[in-house]
């Protein structure tokens, strides 16, 4: 009878720890879905992961999904959403809004659509309603030329994280042991924690324009009629001393006849000097008035001469027509040099400096780029999106950079000597920042870290590792399952 019963408990118990691994299996696939997303952000009263795909947008289109929870850890169904992704505005470009369209596809999960035209920073505003949990907003930064988002600025929210992450970081760490075959399934994969230089590269969006200082405006000093018109289209390049057009007017003829009664007194040198002067006031060059005195009598139509090379970039003048005095009849842009202006968020500005370097490509221009010094940082931000233009000025010689075309600005800072870590190194658990560090004969074991800056690969450890540690990084999320499972059976 003794025997039955022992028998009886032991089947029991077996039944226990088989419904008890598969509970805890379950829980783990959940979670490891939700890692696989992204990490946790907190908005308003509302749990948020965000994963794109691509990871990097990419011209065209591209696809986002959002998982929703409430403090509970319990997914948020019939949320309404709302979702762009807007490149701000640059200069005469206007700001550029591409909409997600986006659809609850499973519980507590959300999936949309965008496009997008160009290459650059496109900030992704997001805003959550529903009735149990209120509205929220978030805005977070993406931008083609790296994965992942950043959140720049959230709702306040009053939750505290509660997920499985969290929980199971509270604990005591200890090591646990992952077998080589199980390694090779994962594909495990590890580096050494190093000091090197840490580069920061920043990205901008940015636009090529005029140069500012070699722009000259056409206006007279009188009142006049247009005569022969040569500067007749936008886009004509004009030399320094070609005739732009010729000019009458009743002013400019007693000026003249002023200077040529002034030349037969020839005992008046004063009076000649001034008429002379007034001559030069009124713009009519040198050659121009040595050929009046040759011939005697004045110019009915006078030439206008380009004061410098250019391109015509504004025209407000027809042949035969009036034009007043002041006047801007013709606008000349000498293109030989041009601006490029990037737009830079504000957390950006504080790394940068006049005279750094920056590296331009254009999407036009693949086969091309350029590199440059900042000449100008903008000390005033843009009330909409917080950023400030930066600008660089690049030879132009071959006539290829053309105003208006679009262009990728790059800055790169030397951030010095950093203890840093592969980033893909880093598992984000809601506020805390855990790897898994390898001990050697299999054994691993997690470990909080505090991060700070980063680049595209690298990131910062200010505190929790130690130069030569050896540490996870590729994997990470199967092996954070693996040991879920392990403290599970154990608690069992």
């Amino acid at each position: 009878m003794k025997t039955v019963n022992k028998i009886s408990l032991v089947i029991v118990a077996f039944l226990l720890i088989a419904v008890a691994t598969i509970f805890v299996n379950q829980s783990i696939e959940t979670t490891v879905k939700l890692q696989e997303i992204g990490p946790t952000h907190l908005v308003g009263n509302y749990q948020i992961q965000i994963k794109l795909n691509p990871e990097k947008p990419k011209i065209g289109n591209n696809q986002l999904t959002l998982a929703i929870r409430d403090n509970n850890d319990q997914p948020v169904t019939n949320v309404k959403l709302d979702i762009y992704a807007e490149m701000p505005a640059m200069g005469s470009m206007q700001a550029m809004r591409e909409q997600v369209s986006i659809e609850n596809f499973q519980t507590g999960l959300y999936q949309g659509h965008y496009s997008l035209p160009m290459n650059g920073s496109w900030p992704l505003f997001i805003t959550l309603e529903s009735e149990a949990q209120g509205k929220a907003q978030a805005l977070f930064d993406m931008n083609t030329s790296r994965s992942g988002v950043k959140l720049e600025q959230a709702t306040p929210s009053k939750l505290t994280l509660q997920t499985k992450e969290s929980s199971v970081s509270e604990q005591k760490p200890a090591t646990f042991k992952v077998d080589n075959y199980r390694r090779q399934l994962i594909g495990v994969t590890t580096t050494e924690v190093v000091c090197q230089p840490l580069i920061k590269t920043i990205y901008a969006g940015a636009r090529v324009t005029y140069d500012q200082s070699k722009i000259t405006d056409i206006s007279l000093k009188y009142d006049a009629w247009i005569g022969k018109l040569n500067a007749d289209y936008l886009g004509k390049q004009v030399h320094q001393g070609d005739t732009l057009f010729t000019v009458y007017s009743p002013e400019l003829l007693s000026v003249q006849d002023e200077y040529l009664n002034a030349l037969k007194q020839s005992h008046s040198y004063g009076l000649r000097k001034a008429a002379e002067k007034r001559l030069r006031r009124w713009g009519i060059h040198s050659a121009q008035i040595k050929t009046i005195q040759q011939r005697g009598r004045a110019i009915d139509y006078l030439p206008i001469i380009s004061p410098a090379n250019g391109t015509i970039i504004d025209t407000n003048i027809v042949a035969g027509s009036a034009a007043k005095i002041g006047t801007r009849l013709l606008r000349l842009a000498d293109l030989s040099t041009v601006w490029v202006e990037g737009e830079v968020y504000e957390s950006d500005l504080p790394w940068l400096k006049v005279g750094m370097e920056a590296k331009i490509t254009l999407p036009e221009l693949p086969d091309n780029s350029y590199t440059a010094t900042v000449t100008y940082i903008d000390s005033i931000l843009d009330p909409l999106t917080h950023s400030a233009v930066i600008r660089v000025q690049l030879n132009n010689t071959d006539k290829l950079l053309r105003p208006n075309m679009y262009a990728n600005m790059n800055l790169q800072v030397d951030l010095g000597e950093r203890m840093i870590v592969p980033e893909q190194a880093v598992i984000y658990s809601g506020e805390q920042r855990i790897v898994f560090i390898d001990k050697g004969e299999g054994r691993l074991l997690p470990r909080k870290i505090k991060t700070g800056l980063r680049n595209n690969d690298m990131i910062e450890v200010l505190d929790g590792l130690k130069i030569g540690e050896t540490v996870v990084t590729s994997g990470n999320f199967l092996i954070a399952a693996e040991s879920k499972l392990k403290a599970g059976l154990a608690q069992w």
